[in-house]
């Protein structure tokens, strides 16, 4: 009998060291020790003490930096780049900063419109915005100048530029908001209506195209012979329903995320225009974060805009197709054809000089830009 026992004793103790030695078990649930095994702890830890302090501190290297909450907000659907790459920002912040800065995004225009976020966000209520909002950087606009680019690079070397680094900088003196990033606000932009086909400039005339209320947008309709009116971009669906504007313009993946070929029936892929998508926020809240944080939110907006442009080339296409597949027709202006469209809007560039959104000189720099993108 005490054969036995002894026995049995001495395979428990067996099977106690294999499953300490296991390396099936996860570090995490590492068992406490025991009080046969206290003394042995305890020295270690000793011997160890500064460097487990060392690596607590790592794991946590922000704790001392305080807590802080960035509410952002946005106008895009779920499923959009811009949604998509938002989410993708909120939680690289929070990763990188061991969870001390949480950035709530509320997307879907939940804040309101883009031109009332804006406000939010320059009133301090909202840290941060992101979107085609112009409305109090007005000189943005000069990206915004129809056919300025025409392919991904040439978008790139604009928004990466000098000029535009000038021109973010403006905001704070202006409008107490700082710009960290400036990415595409969607991709090319498209002219759609109920109507008929636009296959060259003449087909806009007596065509009351939505606008957001950008100037560039209205004055290039102008140029070209529509009239505009202006609908926020949360209730452009029903206005197009119901017939307060005959066709709009938007890039594919905002036609697809809103469902705008459920209320028009022609597109044109005029690829006539790109928008930045600066993501303004709060100077004064900005200003207010310690250096550590503004870095890193810097470099996951950084990240967030490479993403986002990377989104909106990858879905484009197959935006385009959902809306071919919905029954609408689209058409695919020839070169001649668009050379038409070009030299009917190029009046559009003399008016924004004479305006003041950018001189002569900053004109010619971003066509020198444009020119030598590779």
């Amino acid at each position: 009998m005490r054969k036995k026992i002894a026995m049995l004793l001495t395979l428990a103790l067996a099977a106690s060291s294999l499953a300490a030695c296991g390396g099936s078990q996860p570090a995490a649930t590492t068992a406490a020790p025991s009080a046969a095994t206290g003394t042995a702890a305890e020295t270690t830890a000793a011997a160890g003490g500064a460097e487990t302090t060392a690596a607590a501190a790592g794991e946590d290297a922000f704790a001392a930096l305080g807590d802080f909450t960035m509410m952002v907000g946005h106008a895009q659907p779920e499923g959009n780049p811009r949604y998509v790459s938002m989410e993708k920002f909120a939680q690289d912040v929070a990763a990188k900063t061991n969870g001390h800065v949480t950035v709530e995004v509320f997307g879907n225009g939940q804040l309101g419109t883009e031109k009332e976020m804006l406000e939010q966000v320059v009133a301090g209520t909202v840290q941060g915005m992101r979107g085609g909002q112009f409305d109090f950087s007005p000189r943005l606009l000069m990206f915004t100048l129809p056919f300025l680019a025409q392919n991904r690079t040439q978008v790139t070397a604009l928004l990466q530029s000098d000029l535009a680094k000038k021109v973010c900088a403006e905001a704070e003196a202006e409008t107490g908001t700082v710009i960290i990033n400036l990415c595409d606000a969607g991709g090319w932009r498209q002219f759609s209506n109920s109507k008929h086909p636009i296959t060259k400039p003449e087909d806009l005339q007596g065509l009351k195209m939505r606008t957001n209320g950008m100037n560039t947008i209205d004055k290039t309709f102008v140029a070209l012979g529509a009239t505009t009116t202006t609908i926020p971009y949360s209730d452009l669906y029903m206005g197009l329903k119901t017939a307060v504007a005959d066709g709009q313009e938007n890039p594919w993946v905002n036609v697809e995320g809103m469902k705008f070929y459920e209320v028009q029936k022609y597109f044109t892929e005029v690829n006539y225009q790109f928008h930045p998508d600066p993501f303004y926020v709060n100077a004064a809240w900005w200003n207010g974060l310690p250096k550590e944080y503004q870095d890193i939110i810097s470099e996951c907006a950084t990240e967030m805009g490479v993403y986002n442009d990377q989104l909106i080339d990858e879905n484009q296409e197959a935006a385009k197709q959902v809306v071919i597949d919905a029954g609408c027709e689209v058409y695919e202006p020839s070169e001649e054809e668009l050379n038409a469209f070009k030299e009917a809007v190029q009046v559009v560039y003399d008016q924004c000089v004479e305006e003041g959104i950018m001189t002569a000189d900053e004109l010619q720099e971003m066509l020198d830009i444009v020119a030598n993108a590779k």
